[in-house]
């Protein structure tokens, strides 16, 4: 996957699929230090070469950052339940 996306960033590391960020820096960098995602810079020379790694398997799936199990909802009713509901 090639991309500017920080939201695809996230999405290709939960699915597994290497992916190739089109920039130079990236809001997302748990997704690089996972080794799932590549900083393709903007240049055609980086953008190749983080390809070939990428194709070489350089970014092989990986376990998501933890939290990242789509149990969000439900931690954040503990939490609401925990310290109780807000009321206006």
């Amino acid at each position: 996957m090639f991309t500017d996306s920080g939201g695809l960033q996230e999405e290709t590391t939960v699915l597994g699929v290497p992916c190739v960020t089109l920039r130079e820096n990236t809001e997302r960098p748990i997704t690089v230090l996972k080794g799932a995602n590549r900083l393709g810079g903007v240049t055609r020379p980086g953008i190749l070469a983080a390809a070939r790694q990428a194709l070489a398997g350089a970014s092989a799936r990986t376990a998501p950052p933890e939290k990242w199990d789509g149990q969000a909802a439900e931690r954040i009713v503990q939490v609401i339940e925990r310290y109780g509901a807000v009321t206006a």
